[in-house]
C-alpha cells in the first residue's frame, strides 16, 4: 500500500479528515507480560487492552456490516487484542476471511512483535497495510523493567534475556514487512521512571529498520506499574521533540479500545456494534 494513500485513509497515520476504524477483538491471549497491561472485558473503560467480549474469527463479516451502518466513514479494518494478534491464528485467519469482502478498507493489525519476525510472511500475504509494533525499548536492560517476561515456543524467559530476545524480533521483523511495502508504524508507552531518556534511542533503531511513523503513548498507571506516575504533557511533548529528530511523530493517540467503532475522538459506536457481548464467549488466556 502506498504511503501516501495510506495517510489519506487511516487515521492512525494523520489522515486530516474524518476517518473511521473498526476493531475486531478476535485474539485473546499474549505471550508477552508487559508491566503495565491490565486486559478486562468491560464495557466501560476507555484504554487499549479492554473489550466487551471476544469475538469469533467468522463473526467479523457481521460485525464490519453492521458498524459500517452506523459508521459509513469507516476506513479501517483493524485488530488491536486485547491480546496479541501474532500469538495465535486467529487475526490472520480474520483478515482472511473479510479479504474480498472489504476491499475498500485498509486492513490494519497491531502486535508486539516478538512473533513478528518468523509470522511476517503471513502478515504479508494476507495482504495487511499498515503493522503498528509496540517497542518500549531497544536496549535489554531497560526492556527487562517494561516486562516481567515472555513466553517463546513454549518456554518462559525473564530479565534482559527476555529483553535482547522481543528486541531482536521486532527490529527483524519490522525490517522483513517495511521492505515488503507494509507501512510500518511504531508505539512506545512512556514510562517516566524507565524509558523517558531512551526514546530517541528507539526512534533511532526503528527507523532504521523501516518505520515510517512513531507514536509515543503516555503511561496509564495501572497493573505492576500503578505507584508510577502519568506522564505530563511537557513530558510528552519533550519525548516527541526527540523522537521527531529521527522519525515522523504522530501525535493525536486516543488510546483506543479493542474493540473501538467510529471516528476517533469525535464518535465511539462500539456499545451498538457489539451489543449484548459483554457476556464473554471466551475468557483471557494470560500466558
Amino acid at each position: 500500500m502506498d504511503e501516501k494513500r495510506v495517510r489519506e485513509l487511516h487515521p492512525c497515520f494523520g489522515a486530516k479528515q474524518h476517518r473511521g476504524r473498526i476493531h475486531l477483538p478476535v485474539c485473546p491471549g499474549c505471550n508477552l507480560e508487559c508491566r503495565f497491561c491490565d486486559r478486562k472485558i468491560n464495557d466501560v473503560e476507555n484504554r487499549p487492552g479492554v473489550t466487551a467480549a471476544v469475538i469469533q474469527p467468522d463473526e467479523a463479516v457481521m460485525y464490519i456490516e453492521r458498524a459500517l451502518q452506523f459508521c459509513p466513514e469507516l476506513s479501517v479494518v483493524g485488530i488491536a487484542g486485547p491480546g496479541d494478534t501474532l500469538a495465535s491464528d486467529r487475526a490472520i485467519e480474520t483478515f482472511r476471511l473479510i479479504g474480498d469482502k472489504f476491499p475498500q478498507l485498509l486492513k490494519c493489525m497491531s502486535t508486539n512483535g516478538l512473533l513478528l519476525s518468523e509470522r511476517a510472511q503471513d502478515v504479508i500475504d494476507v495482504g495487511i497495510d499498515t503493522l503498528t509494533v509496540t517497542v518500549n525499548a531497544v536496549d535489554p536492560a531497560i526492556e527487562a523493567q517494561m516486562i516481567n517476561g515472555l513466553v517463546y515456543h513454549g518456554k518462559r524467559y525473564t530479565g534482559e534475556e527476555a529483553g535482547a530476545l522481543i528486541i531482536q524480533n521486532q527490529l527483524a521483523g519490522i525490517r522483513k514487512v517495511a521492505a515488503a511495502g507494509v507501512v510500518v508504524k511504531v508505539n512506545t508507552v512512556l514510562v517516566n521512571e524507565i524509558n523517558r531518556f531512551h526514546i530517541g534511542a528507539i526512534a533511532k533503531a526503528v527507523k532504521e529498520a523501516g518505520a515510517t511513523i512513531y507514536n509515543i503513548i503516555p503511561l496509564i498507571p495501572q497493573h505492576d506499574l500503578k505507584n508510577c506516575e502519568a506522564p505530563s504533557c511537557v513530558d510528552l511533548a519533550v519525548a516527541r521533540k526527540e523522537a521527531g529528530k529521527h522519525i515522523d511523530v504522530f501525535r493525536h493517540c486516543q488510546h483506543c479500545r479493542a474493540d473501538a467503532v467510529g471516528v476517533p475522538g469525535k464518535n465511539n459506536f462500539s456499545q451498538e456494534v457489539y451489543k449484548g457481548l459483554l457476556q464473554a464467549k471466551e475468557t483471557f488466556s494470560h500466558g
